[in-house]
């Protein structure tokens, strides 16, 4: 009988062999999903009449053609980098793309939609945006189309062994509970109540997204959202977290990860794999020189206190060098910020990826 050292030897010969077949030789690359908000957005919603939107510039200022996309960064963001990390010659384009025909359709798709939340009413002000039923309603017409392409074996051998990434949750609170004094939601709920009910709805979203064929899913917590430019704007004094905030998001990641290990243990294997980003986050806002960056608390473009009120625009304040900030915009990390939350994706311990990182699923996935 194998012992646990005998695995770990074995996972860790095949994590080599997987990294070593990436680099040198090239991997076949699996197809990638991603549903969520705007931290995963890649420009769905430029198709939207709706305000949520970063298809301006200075959008995109270090993307690669140097125009704005709909992403909500200066350059890459995190699905992007992750797709690069599994192989993708590309990253999946956005579902409502015109260009997302043919064989572009078997990198996969990215679903996701800024100003969305768990919760139907999360969001309700940016009016059109693609709320987490409607992008799995979405999915399911992706795999009509595939399998009009390929046949419905091969479609459902592509989304069984397919990547997915799903970010909901931050705007359930900067974008509801906490919109406004005395929200409707805060009238309804106290705050761990409130937690408790995202973390029941949230789990209807991943059991249908489980049913609808997805077996390897990495579910992101929220960031430190006390942290945020538009957050210490609107609520800080002297430059410290908003605590409510904090507390919010040390409630709701908890609780998210150990809604995921239940739910594995329900459906009797590891598809559900929790991504703390809180944890990622902290590090850098924490110590922001030890990363490279010179702030942590003023975005790169904005206006305001920390850059952190309204939108980035071309009116906005525009810093000269991306790299130094660890946010490009009052809500949303810069590009170099996302390269160490998917760093933290890709080889993090147990404390930042439970129960296993993505380098260890892409290598036991390798041997199957």
């Amino acid at each position: 009988m194998a012992t646990t050292s005998d695995l770990s030897i074995i996972v860790g010969l095949a994590i080599f062999l997987a990294t070593l077949h990436t680099n040198i030789l090239g991997v076949e690359a699996r197809a990638f999903f991603v549903f969520g908000d705007s931290l995963v957005d890649s420009g769905n919603n430029n198709y939207l009449a709706t305000t949520a939107r970063a298809d301006a510039p200075p959008y995109g200022i270090d993307y690669p053609t140097r125009l704005p996309t709909g992403r909500f960064s200066n350059g890459f963001n995190i699905p992007d980098l992750i797709s690069q990390s599994i192989g993708g010659t590309e990253s999946p384009l956005a579902y409502l793309s015109p260009a997302l025909t043919g064989q572009r359709l078997l990198v996969g798709a990215n679903f996701a939609s800024a100003g969305v939340g768990i919760l139907n009413d999360t969001g309700v002000q940016f009016v059109n945006i693609i709320r987490p039923f409607q992008q799995l309603e979405y999915f399911q017409q992706y795999q009509r189309r595939v399998s009009a392409l390929v046949g419905d074996s091969e479609a459902k051998r592509l989304v069984n062994q397919a990547l997915v990434l799903m970010t909901l949750g931050g705007n359930d609170f900067v974008n509801n509970y906490y919109l406004v004094p005395f929200s409707a939601r805060s009238r309804q709920f106290s705050l761990p109540d409130y937690v408790r009910y995202l973390i029941s709805e949230y789990q209807k979203i991943l059991r249908k997204l489980y049913d609808l064929g997805a077996r390897r899913v990495i579910v992101t917590g929220t960031g430190p959202l006390g942290c945020v430019p538009a957050e210490l704007a609107q609520r800080s004094t002297n430059g410290q977290c908003s605590a409510e905030l904090q507390r919010a998001a040390g409630l709701f990641n908890p609780q998210l990860t150990q809604m995921l290990l239940n739910l594995n243990s329900e459906v009797g294997g590891n598809v559900f794999i929790a991504a703390n980003t809180q944890l990622t986050n902290n590090d850098f806002i924490h110590n922001p020189q030890a990363f490279g960056f010179v702030t942590s608390k003023v975005a790169c473009c904005g206006q305001g206190p920390y850059n952190g009120l309204g939108l980035c625009t071309q009116l906005s304040n525009l810093c000269p060098n991306r790299e130094v900030y660890a946010f490009w915009d009052p809500f949303h990390p810069s590009e170099k910020a996302n390269k160490i939350i998917v760093r933290q994706i890709l080889t993090g311990s147990l404390d930042y990826m439970n129960p296993m990182n993505l380098s260890t699923i892409i290598a036991l996935d390798s041997l199957l």
